[in-house]
C-alpha cells in the first residue's frame, strides 16, 4: 500500500478520556512524524494536531479509534501518495 502524508486534528472536550488518547496515539507512534499540542484555556478545550507518515489503513486505524471516545473530535486529511525521493537534499 502506497504511503500518503496526512494530518489529524484533535479536539479535547472532555479530559476523561485524555489517557486513552494518549496510549491510542503511543500504540500509532510509528507513523507520527510531528505532534503539538495547545491548551486554549479561554475556551476551556485542548487541541493536540498530529502530521502522520503512513498508508491510509494506518492513518485511518489511528483517527477512527480516536474518533470513538467520549469527549474528542478528530479530523484528517490525507494527501496524494508519495513517492520517496531520494534526490531531495
Amino acid at each position: 500500500m502506497e504511503r500518503r502524508i496526512g494530518s489529524a486534528l484533535i479536539l479535547i472536550e472532555d479530559k476523561q478520556e485524555v489517557a486513552l488518547l494518549n496510549q491510542i496515539i503511543s500504540r500509532h507512534s510509528d507513523i507520527i512524524i510531528g505532534r503539538q499540542g495547545l491548551p486554549l484555556r479561554d475556551y476551556q478545550i485542548n487541541i493536540i494536531s498530529l502530521i502522520l507518515d503512513g498508508n491510509s489503513d494506518q492513518i485511518s486505524s489511528l483517527t477512527g479509534q480516536l474518533g470513538r471516545l467520549n469527549g474528542i473530535q478528530v479530523k484528517s486529511v490525507m494527501l496524494k501518495p508519495i513517492e520517496v525521493n531520494s534526490n531531495f537534499k
